[in-house]
């Protein structure tokens, strides 16, 4: 199974849904595709969408905490919801969650960062 994302700007916040797998080969196609949005849009803050995430490995750690130090430079904040049990297992191990927000659902992440 392969990485889908979505990317959705809603005010000032980038909403990133993902669905399949974020390994290796798929990470590296996240970082250009966040990277380049990034740079074309005035974007202060990520949520990321993992609710249809079903696998993640190391390297996608290290993709989502390039785009945290990215968007956190510029004060922005990036918070992570509606996580499986596994990728969120992955999260706790890594450190993510000493780092970054978890909200259960999407509509609760934007109201956190000010998107009604």
């Amino acid at each position: 199974m392969s990485l889908s994302m979505d990317l959705e700007q809603m005010g000032d916040v980038l909403c990133v849904r993902l669905k399949g797998e974020l390994d290796h080969h798929s990470s590296l196609e996240l970082r250009t595709e966040v990277e380049r949005y990034l740079e074309q849009n005035r974007t202060m803050h990520i949520v990321l969408n993992l609710e249809e995430l079903v696998f993640m490995d190391s390297s996608g750690i290290g993709v989502i905490l390039g785009r945290y130090k990215q968007i956190s430079k510029n004060g922005g904040e990036m918070v992570v919801c509606s996580i499986s049990a596994p990728v969120k297992r992955l999260f706790e191990l890594s450190g993510l969650f000493k780092i970054l927000r978890l909200e259960n659902r999407e509509t609760d992440a934007l109201r956190k960062l000010g998107v009604a």
